[in-house]
Order: structure tokens, then C-alpha cells, then sequence
């Protein structure tokens, strides 16, 4: 797992060329003020040990989202932040799964569209803690 967590005063996304040929259905445009726009790389060695990936995933979300007290979070499959690729359906759920449980402890969380490239807008705060990098 790879991620890279900003934390913006607005973050807003159009879906642009579709890059799998068949995609979930999902919410494709969106515009979200004071969030944690988190870009995820889920990995092949990530279905090893999915629930302490996990576990760790969340931890890394609550703590940095916490640090200004938003309540807002962005989830962005980003696969350019190297390594192995997951499958797309293990990828697919492990983005569902922790934005429900994100979700059922409080927080508005919406996923970036899945399987498209995008055009976005991203206003990223000046604090030190506003980009974090993680490799679990």
C-alpha cells in the first residue's frame, strides 16, 4: 500500500478518459471544500494480508484528516505511485470497504471515479502535515 494524503481547501474532479473497459457504476463528477484527498496504491502484496494493510490504511486516514479536524475525505486510486498493481476487483472493494467504514465512524467519504483518468482542481493547504507519504 502506497499513499499520498493532502489535505486541500477544495478538491473538485471530471472524470476524463475511461482507462478499463468495464468500470463500476459510480458517481462521476464531484466537488468537495476542507478534505483529506487521500491517493491510494493498493498493491499485489496488499492481498497477503489484507486486514493489517488495512487496519494501518485507516489508521494513517483518521490520523492525518484529525490533524485540522475535516470531516470530508476523497479516496483517489492512484496507480502511478509505483509498485505492483492489486487486481482491479480486490483494489475496487478495499477502496469500498474503507470508505464504509470511514463512513460508520463519522466522515463524508466519496471515491474518485474508478477506472477513469481525470481532469481536477486541487487547493492543498500550506501546512507541513497537509502531504504525507506512506508505504505500508
Amino acid at each position: 500500500m502506497r499513499m499520498l494524503g493532502w489535505l486541500a481547501y477544495h478538491f473538485q474532479w471530471e472524470p476524463g478518459v475511461q482507462s478499463v473497459e468495464e468500470v463500476p457504476e459510480q458517481e462521476l463528477s464531484g466537488d468537495v471544500s476542507d478534505l483529506l484527498l487521500v491517493f491510494i496504491h493498493v498493491e499485489e502484496k496488499d492481498t497477503e494480508d489484507r486486514s493489517h494493510v488495512f487496519r494501518k490504511t485507516l489508521k494513517q486516514i483518521k490520523w492525518q484528516v484529525n490533524k485540522v479536524g475535516y470531516k470530508n475525505i476523497v479516496l483517489h486510486s492512484f496507480a502511478h505511485l509505483g509498485g505492483q498493481s492489486a487486481s482491479f476487483d480486490f483494489a475496487w472493494s478495499f477502496l469500498n470497504d474503507l470508505a464504509e467504514r470511514l463512513r460508520n465512524t463519522g466522515y463524508q467519504v466519496l471515491i474518485t471515479p474508478y477506472g477513469y483518468t481525470s481532469e481536477w482542481h486541487l487547493h492543498v493547504r500550506p501546512d507541513s502535515v497537509a502531504r504525507v507519504w506512506k508505504d505500508f
